[in-house]
């Protein structure tokens, strides 16, 4: 199984991306055969930055789990349920 095959299924989850340019947590919207959409955050604030298209070819590493990405998820959350 290929990387893009693997990304495909974390889809509409947030994950710590590393490429060639640089690194960001953020949310992967898209996984096209040639770029990668993706939702950049601000991990101190929880506000949407930017969303960038990103060469699949210059992606070096995708971290799906981890305290870090723990703790954005559950702000999102609780942020989310403050909200509704």
């Amino acid at each position: 199984m290929n990387l893009l095959n693997r990304l495909k299924v974390f889809e509409q989850k947030y994950v710590f991306l590393r490429w060639a340019m640089g690194a960001e947590y953020g949310k992967i919207v898209y996984v096209g055969d040639d770029y990668v959409e993706f939702n950049i955050i601000d991990p101190e604030s929880m506000e949407f930055k930017e969303t960038v298209m990103i060469n699949s070819q210059l992606i070096l590493e995708v971290i799906f789990g981890g305290a870090d990405i723990s703790r954005i998820v559950a702000e999102i959350s609780s942020m989310l349920s403050e909200g509704g």
